[in-house]
């Protein structure tokens, strides 16, 4: 399949794929998506999840399919349909699906973030937004939730947290964080004051982080205010993607490093953010490794 992932980078844009559960309609990010393939017999594996339907083996990779119908409280239906084969956060993953409708070039402007209602069985959010298409309501599930929700492992490690190691003279480093999902926004605080870095401004956009830059710019206290930017990719109003173009078009504000923390750092999505400029690129399991880039960075940036 033609994904046609090849953006333009920083445009504020994305590709959703949308697909139906019965005569519901939900998307995904097409930069997730490796592939797509008609449904297969799978192998159930003995004791695992609930929503986990079993593994199969195309071309010799092992893959774990998910029922997205049992994750979302459905019945299982009937065995047909289509596995949505995605790669994020370092995982091939299948997702079980009824049925594709097709591509949509949208604007994160035109996404609606839902509010806390839009839950999952377990409580977990399993949305990161809605868009209306044709009088349609499309959900766009927020993948990383469910996998973390089926095997928390595959998320942050919250271990390497518990580890990190304080040191005073972090606390004297300004960050900007953006990042909308609460739960990421919590962990991701939590390394980095575990670590030290006390002063941080939590934005819940690319939007809400690019209009505080523009204020301490204005202000003429830009580079006094903050001294390193991370970046989550997908967000509503506006994406990392365009929030690292603007930063790094502007003579002043690209002095500051720019970190893109991200499940979406594939190699693909690594090539767009080096051609925007972004200082360091992370996956979300590897936030042990985002205290010693944004050391690293600060240094360097202080050096200069």
């Amino acid at each position: 399949m033609d994904t046609n992932i090849l953006l333009e980078s920083g445009t504020n844009e994305l590709e959703i794929l949308e697909f139906a559960l019965g005569n519901n309609h939900y998307g995904i990010n097409v930069a997730k998506i490796r592939e797509i393939l008609q449904y297969q017999q799978v192998t159930p594996v003995p004791n695992t999840h609930p929503s986990v339907e079993g593994i199969f083996m195309p071309r010799d990779t092992m893959i774990t399919v998910i029922n997205l119908r049992r994750c979302l409280g459905m019945d299982d239906g009937t065995e047909k349909g289509l596995f949505i084969i995605t790669n994020f956060n370092k995982l091939d993953i299948a997702f079980h699906v009824d049925q594709v409708i097709g591509i949509h070039r949208v604007s994160w402007e035109e996404i609606i973030k839902p509010d806390s209602t839009i839950n999952g069985t377990n409580g977990t959010s399993v949305s990161t937004g809605v868009i209306k298409m044709n009088e349609r309501l499309v959900v766009i599930l927020d993948f990383e939730a469910i996998v973390s929700s089926i095997s928390p492992e595959t998320g942050l490690r919250v271990a390497d947290i518990e580890s990190m190691q304080k040191k005073e003279q972090r606390s004297e480093a300004t960050i900007l964080i953006a990042e909308d999902s609460p739960l990421l926004n919590k962990l991701i605080t939590d390394c980095l004051k575990k670590a030290g870095y006390e002063n941080l401004i939590v934005t819940l956009n690319g939007q809400e982080a690019w209009d505080k830059i523009c204020e301490f710019k204005a202000e003429g206290t830009l580079l006094e205010k903050i001294q390193l930017i991370i970046t989550d990719i997908e967000m509503p109003l506006m994406d990392g993607h365009r929030l690292t173009k603007l930063c790094k078009s502007d003579d002043l504000i690209k002095k500051i490093p720019l970190v893109i923390f991200s499940s979406l750092v594939n190699k693909e999505m690594r090539r767009k953010g080096e051609m925007l400029g972004a200082d360091a690129q992370l996956t979300k399991p590897e936030i042990g490794m985002l205290v010693d880039a944004v050391d690293r960075l600060i240094e360097e940036s202080v050096a200069k």
